[in-house]
């Protein structure tokens, strides 16, 4: 029986795993966005691919998700070709998946910093300054210009913003991994 030392330490070592996994990769994303934009597309066309397959097995031996038949069957199989499809092309299946999601944040940033100046020019009197929200607003819209003008650029930029949040998230893994083996 492992005592509470003992644990700390196996904890302490799977931590500092899990903070050098995540230096990799975002190490990987900073320096390479272009190339692990399209790994994680291929992930996501695996996921999907293998989903597929798993819920058409389990359909056949009687563990229907929604409990519609043809619904799950239906679903299962084009989840199947949409994973295929992103295996068989998974340069075009990135380009289309980064332009996309580029386009629908940019939508929704525009969206949100519009609302934002229009709430806060319209209810300006329940405001003490009304410059930090109008600000807000305005970087929000620019934010959603940038990225429907230049999607591709823009999603290369937000894998590299990423892999840099990765980087600092790694830094406090190993902190907390440092914590754990001295206690």
């Amino acid at each position: 029986m492992a005592t509470i030392g003992e644990t700390r330490r196996r904890w302490a070592l799977v931590t500092a795993l899990r903070g050098l996994l995540m230096l990799i990769a975002g190490l990987y994303a900073v320096f390479l966005p272009g190339t692990a934009l399209t790994v994680a597309v291929i992930f996501g066309g695996a996921l999907l691919l293998i989903d597929g397959l798993l819920g058409l097995w389990s359909l056949t031996f009687g563990g229907a998700k929604t409990g519609n038949f043809w619904f799950d069957v239906v679903r299962n199989a084009l989840a199947i070709l949409a994973g295929l499809l992103i295996l068989i092309s998974p340069l075009l299946a990135t380009v289309f998946t980064a332009a996309v999601l580029t386009v629908m944040v940019g939508i929704q940033a525009l969206i949100v910093g519009g609302m934002e100046i229009y709430v806060v020019v319209r209810e300006r009197h329940h405001y003490a300054r009304i410059w930090p929200v109008l600000l807000s607003g305005v970087l929000y819209v620019l934010f959603g210009l940038a990225l429907l003008f230049a999607p591709l650029i823009s999603a290369l930029v937000l894998v590299t913003m990423a892999g840099l949040l990765a980087i600092l998230f790694s830094i406090g893994l190993f902190g907390l991994a440092w914590r754990l083996w001295k206690e």
